[in-house]
């Protein structure tokens, strides 16, 4: 099966219209590139590599910015804040 017919296909999860380069989605957000980019290496913000550029939605910094919310912070490390 290639992976244009694999339904499992992870290129398959970002939107083509809506797609934006990690150092627009920086800008917009807030968020540092290097950190966009190392939250994506390690899967916690949906984005693609395409060549060397990686790309994500809005959608989805939004998603990975609630994740980092006030009750996720473990509670030793919550006075520290």
């Amino acid at each position: 099966m290639s992976k244009e017919t694999n339904p499992t296909n992870p290129i398959d999860f970002l939107p083509i219209g809506e797609l934006i380069s990690l150092a627009e989605a920086a800008e917009r957000s807030g968020f540092s590139i290097e950190l966009l980019r190392a939250v994506a290496k390690k899967g916690r913000l949906k984005a693609k590599k395409v060549g060397r550029n990686w790309f994500t939605t809005m959608e989805f910094v939004g998603e990975y910015k609630d994740s980092r919310s006030f009750k996720n912070i473990p509670k030793k490390y919550r006075d520290r804040t």
